[in-house]
């Protein structure tokens, strides 16, 4: 399936997710305001975290794999291999929060009364846990269609969930939803993969294989580091906007932030359905060049046609997404676009250190391009107030890309 091809269905399941998620962060604004939106975005940063380390954090090892292995004998070691990985890093997880559900309460909402939430991920961290793998497999199977029907009906039914229980509840009710959606989506993931081919109990059974360990374990190490540095680096920024400008002001950064996510969704699920197996399969250099090349010829006029069209109509967008509480946020619209820009261009040239488990490589540029974030933010925030955050977005990404454009030269002459 071509790129094109792919996008456009990727395009209307995301299309779909975006409305939905309009929606929700609408319910959200209205029920419980910027301060509100600022706690869900600090417990979305934590399950970042936590989701990525409940499965062994192998899910692009599993859809590299599985889209390059051809014979049922080789995909049935991943399969195995994955399925095990995950049960016991979410059963670890799931007694570490089930402990320290009080001091997560505490650390992460600076309140003792969220607790609850930790208790009730504790419990189905695990369903989560398999149902990436089993997304994983289709995505690497080019299961395409498939994939896209379950991103739909997971994006309706969490829609149901989640604007019921922030209407009976507020602010702990987005909470609930958040921990319990991608859990019981495992059900709809399940229902859609059972008539498979590839969904048979056999070849779950083999056993962990020690080759596809080490090989899921590069992944592994470079899911862990983006798990950890972005989200890590997001709640500290969050907490800094707080503490010396307001919490308000957090939340305003966490709107467009968000809006910057929902339309970008467009161009990163197709990255992540297409590029990722893609790129794994090319094993010349200058078909590679050729494939990233078509990449920038669709991907980027894309985003940038996106990014204008949001600028032009951003009042519109907060009045939809949001309230007019959140006007505040206009300022904030245009260096966050450009800053979007900036961050799909690398983000084409990074998928290939993903595609070719360039480990290293990739953990340096996280960790610093993560910190050097917080550093630009605290930085420009102080001395242009809450615009200096995206200001130090933009700059971030530029830095970033030209340093992937240098390291692209390098590496495939």
């Amino acid at each position: 399936m071509t790129l094109i091809k792919t996008s456009i269905l990727t395009a209307i399941a995301t299309i779909i997710k975006v409305i939905v998620g309009f929606v929700i962060n609408k319910v959200i604004a209205v029920y419980i305001g910027p301060t509100g939106l600022a706690s869900v975005g600090q417990l979305q940063n934590f399950l970042t975290i936590v989701t990525t380390l409940s499965t062994g954090a192998i899910k692009s090892g599993i859809v590299k794999y599985v889209a390059e292995y051809q014979s049922i004998e080789e995909k049935q070691k991943i399969f195995s291999t994955s399925i095990i990985i995950s049960l016991l890093c979410s059963s670890l997880l799931s007694i570490l929060l089930f402990i320290y559900n009080k001091d997560l309460s505490v650390l992460i909402f600076k309140d003792l009364k969220y607790s609850n939430v930790f208790l009730i991920l504790s419990a189905t961290i695990f369903l989560f846990a398999l149902n990436t793998v089993l997304m994983s497999i289709l995505n690497g199977q080019k299961e395409i269609r498939k994939y896209i029907l379950v991103n739909i009906t997971g994006s309706l039914f969490s829609l149901v969930i989640t604007s019921f229980l922030i209407m009976q509840l507020n602010l702990i009710g987005a909470l609930y939803a958040l921990v319990l959606n991608q859990s019981l989506v495992f059900f709809v993931t399940l229902t859609f993969v059972v008539k498979s081919k590839w969904f048979k109990v056999v070849n779950f059974k083999q056993g962990i294989d020690k080759n596809n360990l080490i090989k899921l374990s590069k992944y592994s190490l470079m899911a862990i580091t983006t798990a950890f540095t972005v989200p890590i680096s997001h709640l500290f920024i969050r907490n800094y906007i707080g503490e010396n400008i307001s919490w308000e002001d957090a939340g305003y950064w966490q709107g467009v932030w968000y809006i910057s996510t929902m339309y970008l969704m467009i161009i990163t699920t197709s990255l992540s359905v297409y590029y990722l197996p893609r790129l794994s399969e090319i094993k010349d250099n200058k078909e590679l060049l050729r494939e990233i090349i078509n990449g920038y010829k669709i991907i980027i006029p894309i985003v940038v046609i996106l990014a204008f069209i949001i600028y032009l109509f951003r009042e519109f967008v907060i009045i939809i997404a949001f309230t007019d509480n959140f006007f505040p946020m206009l300022e904030l619209f245009k260096w966050q676009l450009i800053g979007d820009v900036l961050k799909i261009a690398s983000w084409l040239l990074g998928y290939v250190m993903l595609a070719k488990a360039m480990t290293k490589v990739f953990i340096y540029t996280e960790i610093i391009f993560s910190i050097l974030f917080v550093c630009l933010s605290i930085l420009f925030v102080n001395n242009f107030g809450l615009i200096g955050i995206t200001y130090a977005y933009s700059f971030n990404y530029l830095l970033h890309l030209m340093l992937m454009i240098i390291i692209f030269k390098r590496r495939f002459k």
